[in-house]
């Protein structure tokens, strides 16, 4: 009976079957494909990539983020002004309400900037459907803008200026997010208070200042019309010293603002 057992330790010095043999732990990590290693052990070791993706974290949050902020505090930059400083243009503006603005002035930009305003949700899809069939048609390139104030208001906030497709790509569900979150007169009382008006000068204050020599609120008809009119530029165009072209377009706001009194409700306190 001695001779047929053997002793536990001799067992143990045995070798496994080489189907049953195990993998040395040493092994694992030289075996594991690449897609294993986890995001975190990348970020510790390559410093660029992790502050890369904070920027990029940022910069995604920010106009989500700064919509709500922005609800009741008042804007105190906007990306625009700053990249106008780049340039050399300095920055003079003046906070105001939309109660201390003329009534004359909201009522002239909408009518012509986005005449829809208090209808559409942030962006004005039928305009923008006119743009689309307008590039369609045998090549040729749009003649009309369909930017609404959300959208010029995300644009000048949080964005860019120029053609670049991927701007209109981040400022329309940008400008829908604004329209939702706040009321239509806080849209226009941003918008007017942050708009450029003629170089380094930003909103209607500074603007009305700057061209007529009075505050907003006391801006007539006609200078609001003019004001209206040198928003598609700024630089070039001055509503103080207007141009024929320039008067021109104000007398056209000025009998749009006539008809525009059923599409204005949503000014209304």
């Amino acid at each position: 009976m001695a001779e047929e057992t053997q002793p536990a330790a001799v067992l143990a010095r045995e070798p496994l079957h080489p189907l049953e043999a195990e993998p040395a732990a040493s092994d694992e990590p030289e075996t594991a494909p690449p897609m294993r290693r986890s995001l975190r052990s990348r970020l510790q070791k390559n410093r660029f990539l992790r502050w890369g993706l904070y920027l990029l974290a940022f910069l995604v949050a920010w106009p989500i983020v700064g919509t709500i902020i922005y609800t009741v505090v008042p804007p105190p930059i906007t990306n625009i002004m700053i990249l106008r400083t780049l340039s050399g243009n300095g920055i003079d503006k003046h906070w105001v309400s939309l109660d201390d603005m003329s009534p004359w002035l909201a009522r002239a930009v909408i009518s012509s900037e986005d005449a829809r305003f208090c209808d559409h949700n942030g962006v004005d899809w039928i305009e923008l459907q006119g743009i689309i069939d307008d590039a369609m048609d045998d090549g040729e390139a749009p003649t009309r803008g369909a930017s609404t104030i959300p959208m010029q208001t995300a644009k000048n906030l949080f964005l860019w200026d120029g053609r670049l497709a991927i701007r209109k790509v981040i400022e329309i569900p940008l400008a829908m997010w604004i329209d939702l979150i706040w009321s239509k007169r806080r849209i226009i009382e941003v918008y007017l208070n942050i708009v450029e008006w003629a170089p380094g000068v930003y909103g209607a204050e500074a603007a009305a200042q700057h061209h007529f020599h009075k505050p907003a609120k006391n801006l007539t008809k006609k200078e609001a019309a003019l004001l209206a009119a040198v928003l598609p530029n700024p630089i070039k165009r001055n509503a103080g010293k207007p141009s024929r072209g320039v008067r021109a377009v104000a007398s056209r706001i000025l009998v749009r603002m006539a008809g525009m009194g059923a599409y204005l409700t949503c000014l209304e306190p």
